[in-house]
């Protein structure tokens, strides 16, 4: 089936089906955002896995209570992005700081010291990801990790697309200069 350009698409059927409450339509977004929603918010609070539980918890109860502000205006998920952002951010100013939590330590065979290479670079990319201020470990994790655009970008985080670039930009410098020592 071809859908025209006045057509509701499938994710607006799905969501007109919250709307009207039922329970079907919310148990759809659930499966189809949780694992993206948790994994913005792993990410964000340093691995650590209660805070994530905790973030996604709230972005669905939220997305229950509000489905009638969603107006279309822009995607779902870029809608979605943003409420994920604004819990995140909202925790992060209500909590203290946090220590990086270790994120999925690797077991691997005495030996393979690439492998154990590799695994010790992505642990260390993770901890200066997760020194990042948190306006520019958003912008860094919704363009590498959810691959959204700069105008999706933009709508999530609720700012211009110079400002995306400017965080973006920042971000970058401060991994490079926290990262310079890692070959």
């Amino acid at each position: 089936m071809v859908i025209g350009l006045n057509e509701p698409t499938p994710i607006d059927q799905i969501v007109e089906s919250c709307r009207r409450g039922e329970a079907d339509g919310f148990r759809v977004l659930y499966e189809a955002y949780k694992d993206k929603v948790y994994s913005i918010a792993l990410y964000f609070f340093h691995g650590d896995q209660a805070a994530a539980s905790d973030a996604s918890q709230q972005v669905f109860l939220k997305l229950m209570r509000g489905i009638s502000k969603f107006r279309g205006e822009s995607g779902f998920a870029t809608w979605l992005y943003r409420m994920v952002v604004n819990t995140c951010m909202d925790s992060a100013r209500r909590e203290k700081p946090r220590l990086p939590v270790e994120m999925g330590g690797m077991r691997t065979p005495a030996g393979q010291e690439d492998v154990i290479a590799e695994g010790e670079r992505a642990q260390s990319i993770q901890a200066a990801l997760s020194e990042l201020p948190p306006k520019l470990r958003v912008a860094v994790l919704l363009r590498y990790f959810e691959d959204l655009s700069y105008e999706e970008m933009a709508q999530a985080m609720g700012c211009s697309m110079g400002t995306v670039a400017s965080r973006l930009n920042r971000g970058h410098k401060l991994l490079k200069k926290k990262l310079e020592g890692m070959q």
